[in-house]
């Protein structure tokens, strides 16, 4: 066999070779290489995972691990110093676009609202990024942190504004603690912090009061009102009486907050608890509930008006009855006591 035959033989193996190393670098690269029957599918991998931690998250949705490795290698992904977080995998992904969508962490969208206690609230956000329900509460009631900020344990709820946030999914406990502290002072501009010392309360206790306005009726339209009653009552010297703050305390006293309480009894007025507006004056130690914006607003806004009572109506169902006298008041209380119990309701 002379030198040209050896040369164009060798030069049909070596293509032959180049083109079969072609076909599987382009399989492993290219071809799709994701085994789950939904078109999209949400991965999360925890903080501090290594590279083998993300192998065993993401194999479930992987048809071929081998090509997955190959290609994780030649793109430096176990060398990434971060691996963890929210990350979008689509049905047909090949190898190439999945080593992609693991370097780009999804945002989480966060909602939250009408949260009673701090420890709901920790366990609601703990169902939504990385942190638990006890490190969110544990950052949350950090006495160095309460002392720093103004708060104490029976207030902190108030900085926690409801609203629609964006977070990453493997958010520290600390840093969500920390943002939401950023988003209160944002809320709280040059404009609000005026009108709230024009109604000699500080922010906390704004939000105190907005928690029992939000409480008190669903009626967006009608907080103004309400929030005017109270602060009638505060002026002049009266006790709130608020029932959504006696609820409060028989809830907290029992230790159930899952119970529902549609009637307010007598024996409840008698719940001894610095929560219980019948039995003090002023304003309780903290929020009862979370209150929206509409609610925080409504106490910096209040309606201008002489009422200092106030009972549900059986008319306009939802909305109240609002009185100046205490005869006209007990009219409306006598209305409200003969529906309710016509209704049946007991507790």
């Amino acid at each position: 066999m002379n030198l040209k035959k050896i040369a164009a033989l060798f030069s049909v193996v070596l293509i032959t070779v180049l083109i079969i190393y072609g076909y599987m670098m382009y399989r492993d690269i290219f071809s799709d290489n994701t085994k789950f029957s939904e078109e999209e599918v949400y991965v999360y991998i925890p903080t501090d995972a290594d590279y083998e931690m993300v192998k065993q998250t993401v194999s479930p949705f992987i048809q071929d691990m081998d090509r997955f490795d190959k290609v994780a290698q030649k793109k430096s992904y176990p060398e990434r110093s971060d691996k963890s977080g929210k990350f979008l995998l689509k049905k047909g992904m090949n190898s190439n676009e999945i080593i992609n969508a693991l370097r780009i962490n999804v945002p989480v969208n966060l909602a939250f609202n009408n949260q009673e206690r701090l420890e709901n609230f920790a366990g609601r956000i703990g169902t939504q990024i990385e942190a638990d329900s006890l490190s969110l509460l544990n950052a949350f009631t950090d006495q160095k942190f309460l002392d720093e900020n103004g708060f104490t344990k029976q207030n902190v709820l108030s900085m926690f504004v409801p609203n629609s946030y964006e977070f990453f999914w493997n958010t520290s406990a600390v840093k969500f603690r920390n943002k939401m502290l950023k988003e209160y002072n944002k809320f709280w501009t040059n404009e609000r912090l005026e009108k709230a010392k024009k109604l000699n309360l500080t922010p906390i206790q704004v939000s105190i009061l907005a928690s029992i306005v939000h409480k008190e009726t669903v009626k967006k339209d009608e907080r103004p009102k309400v929030a005017g009653v109270y602060l009638n009552r505060l002026v002049k010297g009266m006790k709130l009486e608020a029932d959504p703050t006696v609820i409060y305390a028989v809830k907290l006293q029992s230790n159930d907050f899952n119970q529902v309480i549609k009637r307010v009894l007598n024996k409840d007025l008698a719940t001894v608890s610095p929560y219980n507006t019948y039995m003090y004056q002023g304003l309780p130690p903290g929020p009862i509930a979370m209150p929206d914006i509409t609610a925080l607003d409504a106490v910096l806004n209040p309606e201008q008006h002489n009422y200092i009572y106030f009972c549900a109506s059986v008319i306009r169902f939802g909305y109240h009855e609002f009185a100046v006298t205490p005869a006209q008041h007990e009219a409306n209380r006598q209305k409200y006591v003969a529906w309710i119990s016509s209704q049946g309701i007991k507790r």
